[in-house]
């Protein structure tokens, strides 16, 4: 289901509905769905998923005694199962003017609305609570977790608003240095947020300072934190070699990108960037998935197993 445009389309936000029944249609195969397991909860008690085989112990349920284990072992085992648990999700978008960029496909920022709502209807198609924060340098709005789909529609129309109100006019009204908008809005997670939740992060992680360390590590110790990076393959290499004229609407100048040093200097960056990202990820034991403005939104979250894993 691909989407090309710089805005956010509301009708196909509500469209990836069918998108997000594909993935959740392997929702049991953590192999093959990076989303797999994510919204299950980790509480192991009577349900319809096996989890393990353990020796038995005195209060466990005699029923989900593993006879044949027992047998083999001369030792009583028991089965464990999932339990399937209502678990809160948290949608944390990024609506900022660094996500106002794109060079194939669609807009960084779109890309993100569009992970949101996929992500928004699997978890209730799951039947966990959804709701989210929709966040900008211009302030952030909260949409309550519900189990409804009421409260996915609110949440699609808060990120579509926040999408249509970046202009260059209003990126040009923000200054050289905007509040740090990207903690805030962890900040206001933190805040928010109950404890065994479920919280993506999606961003391109530009604003990613000291302030916003200090809030991740708590919400990664309370709750499951999954982040989702996007980015646009021109961040991540230079155009084909040539002189491009360049604007950001008021000025114009001109860049040779014929340089080697200058070519493989602005790749370095962005891997710098990414893999300080993943550090950090990885440092409070969470995961990191990373989204492309050139993928379409559900063969870039299926590539992502490697990552999952």
């Amino acid at each position: 289901m691909e989407y090309r445009g710089a805005y956010t389309d509301l009708r196909d936000l509500i469209r990836l509905r069918y998108a997000a029944r594909e993935i959740t249609d392997l929702a049991d195969n953590k192999t093959s769905n990076p989303l797999a397991g994510l919204l299950t909860s980790n509480f192991r008690g009577r349900g319809i998923d096996f989890a393990e085989v353990r020796v038995y112990q005195p209060g466990d349920d005699v029923r989900t005694i593993d006879w044949r284990v027992t047998a083999r072992t001369q030792v009583a085992h028991t089965k464990l199962f999932q339990e399937e648990k209502e678990r809160p999700v948290l949608i944390l978008v990024d609506q900022s003017a660094s996500m106002y960029f794109g060079s194939q496909v669609t807009f960084k920022s779109v890309l993100a609305a569009r992970a949101a709502a996929v992500i928004a209807w699997a978890a209730l198609e799951r039947g966990d609570r959804v709701g989210g924060i929709v966040f900008s340098e211009q302030g952030h709005r909260e949409v309550r977790p519900r189990r409804n789909r009421h409260a996915v529609l609110r949440l699609l129309n808060e990120i579509h608003d926040f999408n249509h109100a970046l202009t260059r006019d209003a990126i040009s009204r923000l200054g050289e240095s905007p509040e740090n908008h990207f903690s805030n809005a962890l900040a206001e997670v933190r805040r928010v947020t109950k404890h065994g939740s479920v919280i993506f992060i999606i961003s391109d992680f530009n604003h990613y300072t000291d302030e916003s360390r200090v809030h991740l590590q708590p919400l990664a110790q309370s709750s499951d934190v999954i982040g989702i990076h996007i980015s646009d393959p021109l961040e991540q290499h230079l155009p084909t070699p040539d002189v491009y004229s360049i604007t950001n609407g008021h000025e114009r100048s001109r860049i040779n990108t014929g340089s080697r040093k200058h070519r493989e200097a602005y790749e370095l960056g962005f891997q710098q960037q990414v893999a300080a990202i993943q550090e950090e990820f990885m440092r409070v034991k969470s995961s990191l998935l990373m989204l492309n403005t050139s993928q379409s939104i559900v063969d870039g979250m299926n590539r992502q197993t490697a990552a999952m894993n």
